[in-house]
């Protein structure tokens, strides 16, 4: 690894803008501490702290771009709801351009509610609809799309199989990132996979590529058939696969893949993990770095925010640091 190299794309970040498509949600945490055994049922019971609700999903993704200083805007769906409002103003107070948000009132906002007691999540508990977002909204979020395209860097897709991702969505954010020559790279769920084809790049992590080639991954021989399978089913240029404490592979239409260790030193929590890997990997890549730096500086920034609890987002200080001092 030439840190030298690395550290040059992480100074140009600042320059791109990407757009981010998808789930938009609310990340709720309820903190405490678990001293007894209800005596209704053999269950902890949690007594709360405090709380927190922080921007989840795509707006996640956008969290990451942001907070390493690159630009981002957003489109998805919220609901007509008091935490559709709440999403709105929270991004608005980050100076994000809100007009790629549409309002669907028959879904309510998603929300994800996590209760953690003595850093170990308890349980957690969903607020949601997963049915396909209606045609119309469908179009709204292409034309925005269309009107911004020739101003943005990339296209990332954050699928959590919410409603927002469909087929037609996703074969017309190709299409028009084709015609302006930028990629699209998509955090994918394993029921959509069939929806990517055509993207630069997909970013599974080591059960969804399971799933999604139909080869458990076991050892070094089925994971590069699994990433071989992948590419040819999507027939795209790209698979990254995130492998937790074994690192990254990437494999490419052309070329060896390229295996990359975890950097991680503790691993407290994988929440948010994958927002912040596809968010750094496509801001390093629009910056002109080649898939395989592009993907090491992602992989430092995997192994920051697995460090700490609750969904977090990498500062470019503390990235900078990390590759600097890496071994």
């Amino acid at each position: 690894m030439d840190k030298a190299n690395l550290i040059k794309y992480l100074d140009k970040l600042k320059s791109s803008t990407l757009l981010v498509v998808g789930d938009i949600m609310l990340d709720h945490f309820i903190w405490g501490k678990v001293t007894r055994i209800s005596p209704e049922a053999p269950v902890p019971v949690v007594d709360i702290q405090n709380e927190s609700i922080m921007l989840g999903g795509a707006a996640n993704v956008l969290n990451n771009i942001t907070s390493l200083g690159g630009k981002a805007i957003i489109c998805g769906v919220v609901g007509n709801d008091e935490m559709g409002k709440k999403i709105v103003h929270e991004l608005r107070l980050q100076n994000v351009d809100t007009e790629g948000l549409v309002v669907e009132s028959s879904r309510p906002t998603t929300i994800k509610t996590r209760v953690i007691a003595h850093s170990q999540q308890v349980v957690r508990f969903d607020r949601e609809s997963r049915g396909d977002i209606s045609s119309e909204s469908q179009k709204l979020i292409l034309d925005y799309v269309k009107r911004n395209i020739r101003s943005i860097s990339g296209i990332i897709v954050s699928d959590y199989s919410k409603g927002v991702v469909t087929k037609a969505l996703v074969a017309g954010l190709v299409k028009a990132a084709r015609e302006t020559g930028i990629p699209v790279a998509v955090d994918p769920k394993v029921n959509h996979f069939d929806y990517y084809k055509g993207v630069t790049v997909v970013t599974p992590n080591n059960l969804e590529a399971s799933q999604a080639s139909g080869i458990d991954i076991t050892d070094d021989l089925t994971l590069a058939a699994a990433g071989r399978k992948l590419l040819n089913r999507l027939k795209n240029n790209s698979v990254l696969i995130t492998r937790g404490e074994h690192g990254m592979s990437l494999f490419r239409r052309e070329g060896a893949p390229v295996h990359i260790p975890t950097v991680a030193k503790e691993v407290y929590d994988v929440t948010g993990a994958g927002d912040t890997v596809i968010a750094v990997f496509m801001l390093a890549l629009a910056a002109g770095a080649p898939m395989d730096e592009a993907a090491m500086i992602a992989n430092h920034a995997a192994g920051i925010v697995v460090g700490e609890i609750g969904t977090a987002t990498v500062k470019y200080e503390q990235l900078k640091k990390a590759i600097k001092n890496f071994a």
